[in-house]
Order: C-alpha cells, then sequence, then structure tokens
C-alpha cells in the first residue's frame, strides 16, 4: 500500500498535532508512543505516522501503537535520528511498503507497525513489568519522604479571582479515556454547575465539546493561543523555587496570569489549587493517577500525586471509566453519588494518620522494601 501527502515534522507530538491538518503524514520522536498522543493523531486523523524512536520499545505496556493500528493509521517505525532533520516540514513524502520515498529518492526505511507486532512487544513488556514497577515503587516511596511537606505542610495560593468556596469542581486533564467521561458527566455539569478547571491542553478539548473552563492551569505548553485567550482564569504552573517557564508565553499574549509554585505535575497542582480554596468536592476526569500512567508520560515515580490525593482525601472522586457504566453516553445519577461515596475512604486513612505522621512518612520506604523482599 501506498500513501502519500504533506509530511509534518516534530519532536513534540502534542504540539505537532495543533499544526496539522487531516489527511497529513506525522513525523515524530516519540519512544513508547502513549495513548493520549496516539489518540490525537487519529483524531485528526493523520494519513500515517512516521516514528524515529520506537512506537512500543516492550518495557511495559504501552497501549498507543495498537490504538493506531486499531484505526487503521500505518505506523512506520524508522529509527533514523536524522531523518527529522533531512525532512523538511510542508515535504511531500510517499510511504511504499516499508521505505520512505521523497521525488524519486528513498530517504529512508523502516518497520511497519502491525497487529502480530504489537502483541509480540505486549507480550515481552509483561515480562519487564514486575522489576519496572519495583522500581517505579522504590522511586516513589523515596520522594515521598522528600516531598512529605505537600501533606503536611502549608500551601500559599495565588490570588485568585475565581470563587471555589462551598462549590464543586471539575479538573480535566488529557489522560486516557478522559472525552468519553467528560461526555458521560455532562448531566452532572448541567446540574451541578461545578467550577471547571483545564490542566493545559485539555483546555481546547473543553472548548470544542462547547464547554468554557473557568480556570486553565499548567505550564502552558500544550494549550492553544485560542484557549488562552477564552476568557478563563490563568494560573501558571511554576517550581517550588519560583521559575515559572510558561510564564512569559502567556505575557507575550498581553495577559497576566496568576502564578502558582508548588512541586509535582500540573494535576496535582490544579488539586490542591481547588482544595485549599475551600472547593466541597473535587471530581477528576482524566487525570493520571496509576504507575501505567505515569510511566507513559516517561515518570520514574508518582510521589507527588500520592501526597496530594491523600491531602485532598474525601474531598474527591475520579471519574475514570464513568462512561463505560452508563449506556448511551449517560451516566445516572446514582452511579456518580456510588463514586462519592466510595471517596470517603481515603478520609478513614487520613482519620488513622496519628501526630507521628511525619516519622511514619520517614519508614515509608523501608516498609515497601520489605514488602518487596529488597
Amino acid at each position: 500500500m501506498a500513501i502519500k501527502g504533506v509530511a509534518r515534522v516534530g519532536r513534540r507530538t502534542k504540539e505537532l498535532v495543533r499544526r496539522m491538518r487531516p489527511r497529513e503524514i506525522a513525523v515524530i520522536a516519540h519512544p513508547d508512543l502513549d495513548p493520549v498522543a496516539a489518540a490525537s493523531l487519529a483524531a485528526l486523523p493523520a494519513a500515517a505516522v512516521v516514528n524515529t524512536c520506537p512506537s512500543a520499545t516492550g518495557r511495559y505496556p504501552n497501549r498507543g501503537p495498537e490504538l493506531l493500528v486499531r484505526q487503521g493509521i500505518p505506523v512506520l517505525d524508522c529509527p533514523d535520528p536524522t531523518l527529522m532533520d533531512r525532512l523538511a516540514d510542508g515535504d511531500v513524502i510517499e510511504i511504499v511498503g516499508d521505505e520512505i520515498i521523497r521525488g524519486d529518492e528513498v530517504i529512508a526505511a523502516g518497520t511497519p507497525v502491525s497487529q502480530e507486532s504489537v502483541a509480540r512487544t505486549a507480550a515481552e513488556s509483561r515480562r519487564h513489568l514486575r522489576p519496572m514497577l519495583e522500581r517505579f515503587v522504590l522511586n516513589t516511596a523515596d520522594r515521598v519522604v522528600k516531598e512529605r511537606d505537600l501533606f503536611l505542610g502549608d500551601v500559599t495560593l495565588p490570588p485568585l479571582a475565581t470563587d471555589f468556596r462551598r462549590r464543586h469542581t471539575v479538573v480535566v486533564a488529557r489522560g486516557a479515556g478522559y472525552l468519553e467521561d467528560l461526555r458521560a458527566i455532562r448531566p452532572y455539569l448541567k446540574d451541578a454547575r461545578p467550577v471547571v478547571v483545564a490542566v493545559d491542553g485539555a483546555a481546547d478539548a473543553l472548548l470544542a465539546e462547547g464547554i468554557r473552563p473557568a480556570v486553565i492551569l499548567g505550564d502552558m505548553d500544550s494549550v492553544s493561543d485560542g484557549a488562552l485567550s477564552c476568557g478563563a482564569e490563568l494560573v501558571v504552573h511554576a517550581y517550588s523555587d519560583g521559575r515559572a517557564p510558561g510564564l512569559g508565553r502567556v505575557r507575550r499574549l498581553g495577559l497576566e496570569p496568576a502564578v502558582f509554585a508548588v512541586p509535582g505535575t500540573s494535576e496535582d497542582a490544579a488539586l490542591l489549587l481547588a482544595h485549599e480554596a475551600g472547593a466541597a468536592l473535587i471530581v477528576t476526569v482524566g487525570t493520571h493517577s496509576n504507575p501505567v500512567d505515569f510511566l507513559d508520560k516517561g515518570r520514574p515515580g508518582m510521589a507527588s500525586t500520592f501526597l496530594v490525593r491523600m491531602r485532598v482525601g474525601p474531598d474527591l472522586v475520579d471519574a475514570r471509566g464513568l462512561s463505560r457504566l452508563g449506556q448511551g453516553g449517560r451516566v445516572p445519577a446514582g452511579y456518580l453519588a456510588a463514586l462519592v461515596l466510595a471517596g470517603l475512604f481515603p478520609a478513614l486513612v487520613v482519620a488513622t494518620l496519628s501526630p507521628a505522621a511525619r516519622s511514619a512518612i520517614h519508614v515509608m520506604g523501608s516498609h515497601l522494601r520489605s514488602i518487596l523482599g529488597f
């Protein structure tokens, strides 16, 4: 099969997708292509994807390539780091079998990703998963000790125009299945009229669904200029030392954001912001909360997420997978109520913490090592 089209070249998939048009060929450098990036390429849809890194290395169960193959979008792994320099954005190329042709010249060759190769890599990843998860858990435990103030310390909020007090809040990130879950809770959004907080590029997805976020929080590296100018309150997530890489970009648009300096991911920062600002209930959509999610994002641990979720405790409800419970995209109110009750479980955990919580966190790493036999 031959596929001909305009090549769009970019080292960061989430930025590349914003300037691609349907039926163009994406040329990316994305090892272990994650499902969110794959879904964004499939949504265009891309005519084909050329990856100059292995789309699935077999280190862990990586679902991105399978998603594209299921959608009928050809994926060609071409591990040639010079290809992105030799291809200009906008070049017309043709993929014939395992070759990439520009004009009359074969400029590279690769390996097509197929259902069979995806299955083989998945089997290999299962053999590697246990040691990788052990390293992940131990790294998380070590970081828990270093970042414990996320659970025990004070959080300084920036000045906010948005009033969270005693209101429901929905925090939306671009995790796997987030659009389906967002659509499933539409009746809740209509009835409860919560404060909607978009984490970075989720703002564009919300606007495409006809939902304007009240707040956009993040590094501001994957959200469009249009979304930043939609009228939402902007909060730039800064490092603990105050450095805020996204601040310059927002100011260049003539906008003046608030700055929130806390460690962890922007999703963690959004949960902390809502909780400390007085939200009565926080519903998360598309947030990353398990080891595979974090491996997809290239992170070696999830200490900050663990600590933040412990801090937020009973005010937190995770809507992940909610769309699977309902029929026709609508979720009965009883299902969401059940999830709210399930959110009370962390309260029991928090309630058991004695004044010696700081010492307990210090020894958490030792306990985990004992459990794992290290």
